[in-house]
């Protein structure tokens, strides 16, 4: 869930479910081998796709990723990166690239919509810590992990290929796949990899299309990538975030106007999502848009006072696939699990899935581990982002605690009555 012009993410009931059994093991490596060859077939080729090619890649392991569309992804869609996946991109070799297009990001606060600071945190104190905080728009990423693996000589990136099926049996796993000429190839591997988003076709065909249990939140997101530079058109005033104050990233608490102002590059450009009550349709929230910033932004102003790079409304949910392993077929970051947005877990853990994912596939590719360990792989993810992901998403960083009223605390309000009363 990453802010784009593309139609908004499909909306799934919510239910519950019985979680499937482990699927069989499949047979153990003969222990007298030390390295086993072994292909393995990614879908999709956002950063995860890549970064996992990439890592599988840098040990020798043949790798293809086959992706629907024409190229990467352009979208800036998510941007900061926790320390758990700047490890990851350390990992992978790619980490002062990351940093060299982006920057660390010094402070985090929180605001009243007055911008009145009411507490944040320094990271400059960290220091020279090597994993810290990272800002990069996604997109940017995409084209650094793509530059790094066309180095790599077990590895290859197929666009215009659309996965229309998929199979398995004992000894391998396949997809057929549509080409723009209307041409159909089958690719076959050890294992395939479920790296394609959110609406993941990998996921939809093992558990059908609307089995993502979880929950749709009420509220709907909006998210623009604003500049204080102007275009080439205008020539009115600049609007400068910075004049009022405003930290590389801001969350704003509010009841009505809760939104998240944070830096996403050197050049003026500005991530501000907010959100909006449910029942509107994509059409009428784009058309509220410049309301909406003078009402909540600083300095209340007017388009002719920023450029909007980018807009994008959509739903916000927290799912779960009900395993992360069907035999022969894995699945790993957004084609799992997704999130409310608001303190990039989704991101980071994305990103921690392939690494933990590499870390199965090499056990399994040097003879260190059975089959087996991707059970591991699968009940350990799903673990985290139930344990972790899922309720720091939803309470502690997310859209319950920016929309919070703080009215409700003024003298003979609700909670300042039970307060003198307890």
């Amino acid at each position: 869930m990453n802010p784009s012009s593309v139609n908004m993410p499909v909306s799934y009931p919510t239910y519950s479910f019985t979680p499937l059994p482990h699927y069989p093991a499949l047979p153990r490596i003969t222990p007298h081998y030390r390295v086993r060859t072994i292909l393995i077939v990614i879908v999709g080729a956002g950063p995860a796709g890549l970064l996992l090619a990439l890592l599988l890649a840098t040990k020798g392991i043949s790798v293809t990723i086959l992706d629907a569309a024409e190229d990467l992804d352009k979208q800036p869609r998510a941007t900061h990166y926790g320390a758990p996946a700047v490890a990851e991109l350390r990992r992978a070799g790619v980490i002062d690239d990351v940093r060299a297009e982006g920057f660390i990001p010094s402070k985090v606060c929180w605001r009243k919509i007055d911008t009145t600071y009411l507490t944040g945190i320094d990271c400059d104190h960290l220091g020279d810590d090597p994993d810290r905080m990272t800002m990069l728009p996604l997109n940017k990423l995409g084209k650094i992990l793509y530059k790094h693996l066309l180095a790599q000589a077990t590895a290859e990136v197929l666009f215009n290929h659309k996965v229309v099926s998929q199979g398995q049996n004992a000894e391998k796993a396949w997809v057929e796949v549509g080409l723009a000429s209307g041409e159909m190839r089958k690719y076959e591997a050890d294992y395939i990899i479920g790296c394609d988003g959110a609406n993941s076709q990998v996921r939809r065909s093992l558990f059908g299309d609307l089995a993502f249990p979880g929950k749709t939140w009420d509220e709907q997101l909006v998210a623009t990538n604003a500049s204080s530079l102007p275009s080439q058109h205008t020539t009115t005033t600049y609007y400068d975030f910075t004049k009022y104050g405003y930290e590389d990233a801001n969350f704003i608490i509010d009841p009505h106007h809760w939104y998240m102002a944070s830096r996403i590059s050197n050049d003026g450009l500005w991530r501000v999502t907010y959100g909006e009550p449910d029942g509107y349709t994509r059409d009428e929230l784009i058309a509220r848009q410049p309301q909406k910033f003078r009402d909540m932004l600083p300095g209340n102003p007017t388009t002719d006072q920023y450029t909007l790079a980018n807009i994008s409304p959509y739903r916000v949910h927290q799912r779960l696939a009900e395993s992360m392993r069907v035999g022969r077929f894995l699945l790993a970051a957004d084609a799992a699990h997704i999130c409310n947005p608001m303190g990039g877990l989704g991101l980071t853990g994305g990103i921690v899935d392939v690494g933990g994912l590499y870390d199965c596939l090499v056990g399994i590719y040097e003879g260190k581990a059975g089959e087996e360990i991707l059970n591991t792989y699968s009940d350990v993810r799903r673990a985290k982002y139930k344990d972790v992901v899922d309720p720091i998403s939803s309470e502690n960083l997310g859209i319950n605690i920016l929309k919070y009223d703080f009215t409700e605390h003024y003298i003979g309000g609700p909670k300042y009555n039970a307060a003198i009363s307890a």
